[in-house]
């Protein structure tokens, strides 16, 4: 090759090699990313849940495992919530008696509610909690929008999930007002806080289609008895003043343990009290949730069945109850392979972490290494879920192996930068971040 045609070669690489370079820097730019990224991740998810379809995976806790821990615990721990028999026994004592601090009488409500001062946004790509969030809080004429809400929320903005503890966290750090997160809501608790004047945002499941179960939040605005009816502010594709039937919104709460938060001026304090009445106390608040799912298992069948069983879980481990919580979602994950391929929620580790808590909780190590493998694995093109390689990363250090914690603590914090509980973690650990 002569001297000129190996310079040339040599600045054509160059050449490709700066393209390159810019093409990354463009493709990472924010604006780019609202209008083209997403297109190019849908399309990726498309191609691999082709390949792989992801609602044919099944977690299957280890039985052997299991037994043996149920038997250890029931050992020492008697006082374990029991998972209810198929028979269930009404309990006399139940609900535990509570004195409440707010002293508000409660008031009638009318048949119709309808509140304004909302502004609308639909959501940007995975921003359905920033742009729910920043309606919310609209309705307290904060001034923001859904990018000042997500770069609090979720640096990265393939991140899939927001969590409520993340947007009450917002709330408190970043604004004046005040909020609250209660679970096992019902549709005459949402209607009394839009009677006093509350929006109520609401987590819930959606079925989007051909693209399978989704979590989702949904703020709702209003309410008329007589057409049996919610107004909900849709982000994704409802829009403003979306109707929503009381039975669908009652269906698809339930998926998410029907939680729930309403924010609020600190000077309105005593009024949300007075809403809540015993809620007030978050042991009560979960022991009535913990009811409420109990009472579903031995109602319900099919995929209502398995979200009721999962509900009464995450109660269990919000009460530290991880024996009786394991055993809850034990039977959520068995009865997951009899449900239809269709309706299968695969994505439902995207949003909640309860399961890992109960089996870390009762050692159950491999188990959580086989969920989290498995959570991962069908994230989309990009597995950016922080709170699975977190505990993957607790399990593989209590079976010995501390550089692979150490590994997953950090590409936690790759998906979520400086995120505290993996910082503490690594900290704990030697290891720098």
């Amino acid at each position: 090759m002569s001297h000129t045609r190996r310079k040339c070669l040599v600045l054509f690489l160059i050449v490709i090699g700066l393209c390159g370079l810019l093409a990354a820097f463009a493709y990472n730019q924010p604006l780019v990313q609202e209008r083209i990224g997403w297109r190019i991740s849908v399309l990726l998810a498309e191609i691999k849940y082709a390949l792989s379809p992801p609602e044919q995976a099944v977690f299957t806790p280890n039985p052997t495992v299991a037994a043996m821990v149920q038997a250890t615990l029931a050992a020492f721990t008697p006082t374990a919530t029991p998972t209810p028999s198929m028979t269930p026994t009404p309990d006399p004592t139940y609900p535990p008696t509570f004195t409440p601090t707010a002293t508000l009488e409660p008031t009638s409500i009318p048949a119709s509610v309808e509140l304004d001062g909302i502004r609308h946004e639909y959501q940007k790509y995975n921003n359905c909690g920033p742009a729910n969030l920043s309606m919310a809080l609209s309705f307290w004429s904060w001034e923001g929008d859904q990018r000042d809400t997500a770069a609090f929320l979720k640096p990265i903005q393939d991140d899939k999930n927001v969590m409520p503890y993340e947007m009450a966290a917002y709330v408190e750090e970043q604004t004046s007002l005040n909020v609250i997160i209660r679970v096992g809501g019902d549709l005459e608790l949402i209607k009394r806080f839009l009677a006093a004047g509350f929006p109520v945002l609401v987590e819930k499941g959606f079925d989007v289609p051909k693209k399978d179960w989704m979590g989702h939040y949904q703020l709702i605005t209003g309410y008329d008895d007589d057409r049996q009816r919610f107004t909900a502010q849709d982000s994704y594709q409802g829009g403003p003043n979306l109707r929503v039937p009381y039975d669908q919104l009652a269906e698809y709460w339930r998926h998410f343990n029907y939680t729930y938060l309403v924010i609020f001026p600190p000077e309105w304090e005593a009024e949300v009290r007075a809403l809540l009445g015993p809620h007030v106390d978050e042991t009560y608040n979960y022991q009535y949730a913990a009811e409420v799912a109990s009472n579903e298992i031995f109602t319900l069948t099919g995929r209502a069945q398995f979200f009721a069983w999962f509900n009464r879980g995450s109660n269990l481990v919000s009460l530290k109850d991880f024996a009786g919580a394991a055993s809850a979602y034990d039977e959520a994950f068995n009865l997951y392979p009899t449900l239809d391929l269709e309706i299968r929620p695969y994505r439902l580790m995207w949003y909640q972490t309860g399961p890992y808590w109960a089996y870390y909780y009762t050692g159950r190590y491999y188990d959580i290494i086989g969920l989290a493998n498995n959570t991962l694995y069908y994230t989309v093109d990009k597995p950016i879920l922080e709170e699975s390689y977190y505990w993957r990363a607790l399990a593989k250090e209590a079976l010995g192996d501390v550089t692979g914690a150490i590994e997953d603590l950090r590409t936690s914090l790759v998906h979520h930068p400086e995120w505290e509980p993996a910082l503490q973690q690594l900290e704990r650990l030697g290891a720098s971040p």
